[in-house]
């Protein structure tokens, strides 16, 4: 590139100027020929916000970037993707990651941010590349505010394939999706999480990559394991239910088959022909506690299970009975306790990979067959994390690529958010042990991307907009507790009905969730209230066993938005509490939009903020901060949640018109 001769004149597309009421107004400037720089604020809250800046070269080919801008004073940038970053006092530099420094003429790259900022958040005004200085005069842009039905495009969020040079970043997925076990169908990779109380249960991700996942359906449809999965009276499952259970692939009969033991009583078997669906009560089996499913080469299905005495049993043909189940191995005290079983197959050797608890992982070996006798290794143990202030990676399971490398795909305990997924790199010894590669002794940031064909297409995203378009739900919503289906449905929106009367959010049915995206993300949703009844509740809940929601209450014909916090449950996940109301306004016209904004980094102290709209645009900041509870007992991290509940009469509703997930 001719640096001398090049002609660098850019702008930047703020959304930029924001009052202290939280309003964001839109200012751009037009750059010349050589490149156009375009700075989104993405997305603000008090004292923090996101942004995306794109490069356009409009000039040489690059062969490598930097770009430099200067802040105002109090603005600093905390985390940044698809780039690196230095600052040194107000001067920010970033320079291309491995995968995105060769821009040809006509072409593009983007990187985005977290940042924070004290008293004002002004848009960079000059911009330099590769050291020659940009300049550019705003100019005021013809109206680019959409209607609050029809919002501007989101930025394509980080889930988003990158190319596929370049290393990965952990957590793979910053999603709460615990005890995953991952398994490969050709070129398929699918991996099933805990759920627990919430329904469908037993998610299954789809990738082809190892890195980019998307939603492919459930493999219990619906908690039929008693009328406490159905929040019905006094009875509730929270806490219960689906964790640590098994998913695997029968290429005999090319089904997908998944198990987990409910209520330390029976092992529930379901399985498809499709991850998609439908999935199907398979069997009733004993209680096979933290189980690994393997069909062995001769199709013979076995199962490793325990905690602490880890046994073994092998299943009929059919998968419907038990045939035979035998201790294989005591867990040494000195050890401790080890669960979370995965059981698989290795050039002749049987492998139970198990965790010891939140801060180990071991392996049993036995080249014997799958009765044993088992050696044992450790694979870990307080191994450093690579999200900052998370836990040890631990549990999860192993799998092996179609050009056969291995990874392991554990989990990191990051509360109050839950536990993500991470992945890294195996090898093995040469006397068939395997061993976890590590990044300067810790498991990595980074890692290069797994050696794999090019995916078949991109898979959607973890985060984005939903319409509820069509009539049925899509797989990354999940109800607390099984819904009444008599009192929801979709049809081109949300609509639920009320069904429930109480005063309790935690006893109300048909509260449908999402999972938060870390380290930090934002729900907006659309919410049409014209037909709610007196005493009413209806809004977005920031949920776990200490929750805060922002909604609109109707009471004696008059309607306001309210925050409500101090919903709490005691250590059994009794409520011990219903709420307070600490913030409130009156509203009309039927429809409104609430926000929350929640910061889900791993430890003490985070806190969720919500603001509301009437038109969809301008949104306010409404009441206090909510401190976010990051202790581990309740398992599940936090997640959104909407709900529509009654406190005097059903018959009221409101339908949710759009619902987005959006990450800085």
């Amino acid at each position: 590139m001719q640096r001398s001769g090049l002609r660098l004149l850019t702008a930047a597309t703020a959304v930029a100027a924001v009052s202290a009421a939280g309003v964001i107004t839109a200012v751009s400037a037009q750059a010349a020929v050589g490149c156009k720089v375009t700075y989104t604020v993405t997305n603000q809250w008090q004292g923090g916000f996101g942004a995306n800046v794109v490069i356009d070269n409009l000039g040489d080919p690059l062969n490598g970037w930097r770009l430099t801008w200067s802040f105002a004073a109090g603005q600093t940038i905390s985390q940044l993707w698809n780039g690196a970053v230095a600052q040194s006092g107000n001067q920010v530099t970033v320079t291309n990651a491995a995968y995105n420094g060769s821009v040809p003429t006509g072409g593009s790259v983007n990187f985005g941010f977290n940042g924070a900022w004290t008293s004002t958040n002004p848009v960079p005004t000059s911009f330099a590349l590769n050291g020659v200085t940009c300049t550019g005069a705003p100019v005021t842009p013809g109206p680019t505010t959409p209607g609050p039905t029809t919002p501007a495009p989101t930025t394509p969020p980080p889930t988003t394939p990158p190319p596929q040079t370049g290393p990965y970043t952990n957590p793979v997925v910053w999603q709460d999706f615990a005890d995953v076990e991952v398994i490969r169908v050709d070129d398929t990779y699918y991996m099933t999480a805990s759920t627990m109380h919430y329904s469908p249960g037993a998610p299954i991700l789809r990738s082809y990559d190892l890195v980019n996942w998307e939603f492919a359906g459930h493999a219990v449809p619906r908690l039929e394991f008693g009328t406490k999965y159905d929040l019905s009276g006094a009875q509730r499952g929270y806490v219960r239910g689906i964790w640590a259970s098994t998913l695997n692939y029968r290429r005999s009969n090319g089904t997908y088959y998944w198990a987990g033991c409910i209520d330390f009583s029976q092992t529930h078997m379901y399985t498809s022909r499709s991850v998609e669906g439908p999935w199907t009560k398979h069997a009733t089996l004993p209680c096979y506690y933290d189980a690994g499913l393997l069909f062995d080469d001769d199709d013979t299905p076995y199962v490793a299970y325990g905690n602490g005495t880890i046994s073994v049993a092998q299943l009929s043909a059919d998968g419907r009975s038990q045939v035979r189940a035998q201790q294989v191995f005591q867990t040494p005290s000195s050890v401790g306790t080890l669960e979370g079983a995965r059981f698989f197959k290795r050039n002749g050797a049987y492998y139970i990979w198990l965790t010891r608890p939140a801060n180990g992982q071991y392996v049993l070996r036995s080249t014997s067959g799958p009765f044993g006798p088992y050696e044992m290794r450790q694979v870990l143990l307080d191994m450093r994390g690579p999200i900052s202030g998370g836990g040890v990676p631990h549990q999860g399971g192993v799998v092996q690529t179609q050009n056969g490398d291995w990874y392991y795909m554990a989990f990191v305990d990051a509360y109050p958010g839950g536990r993500m997924p991470a992945l890294a790199p195996i090898s093995w010894t040469g006397d068939g042990w395997p061993q976890v590669q590590t990044v300067n002794g810790a498991w990595g940031v980074n890692y290069p991307r797994p050696n794999l064909p090019a995916p078949p297409r991109a898979v959607k995203p973890l985060t984005g907009v939903e319409t509820f378009a069509g009539t049925v739900l899509g797989p990354q919503w999940e109800w607390n507790h099984n819904p009444d289906d008599s009192r929801w449905s979709v049809n081109d929106g949300l609509r639920l009905s009320t069904a429930t009367v109480t005063n309790d959010l935690y006893s109300a049915r048909n509260t449908l969730t999402h999972r938060i995206a870390g380290p930090t993300s934002t729900a907006t949703v659309e919410l049409d209230y014209s037909a709610m009844r007196d005493g009413d509740r209806s809004g977005l809940a920031m949920l776990r066993q200490s929750s805060a929601w922002i909604g609109v209450r109707r009471d004696g014909g008059s309607t306001r938005v309210v925050v409500t916090n101090g919903l709490t449950m005691d250590s059994n996940w009794n409520t011990t509490g219903t709420g307070v109301e600490v913030a409130s306004a009156l509203v009309s016209g039927g429809r409104v939009w609430l926000r929350a904004n929640a910061d889900i980094r791993p430890g003490a102290g985070r806190q969720a903020r919500f603001s509301y709209s009437t038109d969809g645009v301008n949104f306010v900041s409404f009441g206090p901060a909510f401190t976010l509870n990051n202790e581990w007992q309740f398992f599940m991290g936090y997640r959104f949640g909407i709900f529509n509940y009654a406190t005097q009469a059903l018959g009221g509703a409101v339908t949710v018109r759009r619902f987005e997930l959006s990450t800085p």
